[in-house]
């Protein structure tokens, strides 16, 4: 496989034909994602907009489903008429409160709008760090951490290296990928990923894909 990239390198983000291209990569080197890839075929890129809105989107993503975190945003964007950190400083963590989100989740939110708004996180720079500080400024962040902040530069940044711990559907495609009858836990996922480097956030979205796909189908 590809040698690996040195940490504090700067990476190009993973476009279209940059995933096909490490997709085909992967496929030829693990049987396993080469079965999801014929089966379903080559997983979306599932770009998110870098900036402001994306991260609180993720934020509302911890430990809920998608489609209640999506409604939520959508709701909340509505009412402020947009989500920026000017809008959300407007009704501090009091005021997302009200609008639905849980007490934690409005002081997290509340605290980024004014890190991004004081510079204090130079969000609009993260695209031009390697990942490693571009994780370490968004983990200075309360309530971003390791997940938050890797999701972010997977899907946002683009970062084609970047394994999210503690994704819970990730850990269940793995165990069917291994045929194991329990659901991996983070460190032993993180550590069976170490072999789809440099790729393992393309892998992370076969993975993903493939989960997805079955869980439509019934399977």
């Amino acid at each position: 496989m590809t040698t690996a990239i040195p940490p504090g390198a700067r990476v190009a983000p993973l476009t279209r034909a940059g995933l096909l291209d490490a997709v085909r990569v992967l496929a030829a080197q693990d049987a396993g994602l080469a079965a999801i890839v014929a089966r379903h075929g080559p997983p979306p890129l599932w770009a998110r907009p870098r900036g402001f809105a994306t991260l609180v989107r993720i934020i509302l993503e911890q430990q809920v489903s998608l489609a209640s975190a999506a409604t939520l945003y959508a709701r909340v964007a509505a009412t402020l008429g947009g989500m920026t950190p000017a809008r959300v400083d407007a009704v501090g963590a009091a005021g997302l409160q009200a609008l639905g989100l849980t007490r934690q989740k409005a002081r997290y939110v509340a605290t980024l709008a004014d890190r991004v708004a004081t510079g204090a996180l130079p969000l609009a720079s993260l695209a031009q760090r390697p990942d490693d500080e571009a994780e370490a400024l968004l983990l200075d962040v309360p309530g971003i951490g390791p997940w938050t902040a890797r999701i972010y530069l997977l899907m946002a940044l683009r970062r084609p290296d970047v394994w999210p711990p503690g994704d819970l559907a990730l850990h269940r495609a793995l165990g069917r990928l291994d045929g194991r009858a329990d659901v991996p836990g983070s460190a032993a996922a993180t550590a069976r990923a170490e072999r789809w480097r440099p790729w393992r956030a393309v892998a992370a979205r076969i993975l993903w894909h493939g989960y997805l796909a079955d869980r439509r189908m019934g399977a």
